[in-house]
């Protein structure tokens, strides 16, 4: 492979690859690039905010990783617009891949990420279930000033399609995010806002994504449909999340709606080819139940990126 210049400077090779995340027979997952690099500080953020930008469209966010330890890792994330504090999907899709591909990280039932929404634990599950389990950040209830019809007028849906029997609520467990109980999977299915618009007023509102969702499944042996507009991260929709489904576990376990071990959640806008995420509880440290999500991913390229 040649090197050439930008800026006048000799390009660097990267190590890449592009994976999907919660991906299964029948859905196409979330995708993500992923970055390998010896230290962090190998990259300076305007690069690594280039690269986002360069492969929008192509994955949602790039996730840049460097080993600190023998079972410590570092990650940070950028989608085209900015940083994301934390990203589920791309934390899946590189813990996963790290560890099927390590036999020495094999061995460790637990390895741990530092991220700007704190340390982490990582379940290596990959022997049992094929999955990875990533303990999500501490939850942050936030307080609701918006109503119902400003939400369903943003979302281009009827005000009475919101189910008022649960609250609107936002929560962060990673990401701002506002939470709002659609009554039918049907109206859940057909929401199509405008992303210019939902854009601005999340960033008017404080709110990094919104998560819509229902108990209406399309499968079920499942418990939630979810759908995810995040438009302050330059695109639309998230077809399948860590992050904004963590807060909907906080949301379920505050509002008693989880009654299983684990919460089965369909995710996106496909009413049969949906996306799967797991959730789990596991009580941390402090004594606090906290939200774990689980899944795999598919590595559908692996090679080298320049800059």
């Amino acid at each position: 492979m040649g090197v050439g210049t930008r800026n006048g400077e000799p390009k660097r090779e990267l190590t890449f690859k592009k994976m999907d995340a919660f991906a299964t027979e029948r859905s196409s997952g979330n995708p993500a690039g992923y970055i390998r690099l010896d230290s962090l500080a190998d990259i300076s953020d305007a690069e690594m905010l280039q690269i986002a930008k360069e492969l929008k469209g192509f994955v949602n966010e790039v996730g840049y990783m460097s080993e600190i330890s023998e079972r410590f890792f570092d990650l940070r994330y950028f989608s085209s617009e900015r940083e994301v504090d934390f990203c589920g999907h791309a934390t899946v899709a590189i813990m996963y891949d790290l560890i099927k591909n390590d036999e020495n990280l094999q061995k460790f039932d637990e390895l741990h990420i530092r991220t700007n929404s704190g340390t982490l634990s990582v379940e290596n599950r990959i022997s049992r279930e094929d999955a990875v389990f990533i303990m999500s950040p501490a939850p942050v209830h936030k307080t609701v000033s918006l109503d119902a019809s400003t939400i369903a007028e943003k979302l281009k849906i009827k005000p009475e399609e919101i189910d008022t029997d649960y609250p609107i609520s936002v929560i962060n467990a990673g990401l701002s995010t506002l939470l709002v109980p659609i009554k039918t999977l049907e109206s859940i299915l057909a929401i199509l806002p405008d992303l210019e618009e939902l854009k601005q007023f999340c960033f008017d509102s404080g709110i990094d994504i919104i998560e819509v969702f229902t108990h209406d499944v399309a499968d079920e042996r499942n418990h939630f449909r979810t759908r995810v507009f995040a438009g302050t991260f330059g695109y639309l929709e998230d077809p399948a999340t860590g992050t904004g489904n963590s807060a909907l576990g906080y949301y379920a376990m505050k509002n008693g709606l989880w009654k299983n071990e684990t919460i089965m959640i369909e995710q996106n806008g496909l009413k049969d080819r949906f996306n799967l995420i797991k959730l789990q509880k596991k009580r941390d440290e402090k004594g606090n139940d906290r939200v774990l999500f689980g899944g795999g991913a598919i590595t559908r390229i692996d090679g080298k990126y320049m800059i």
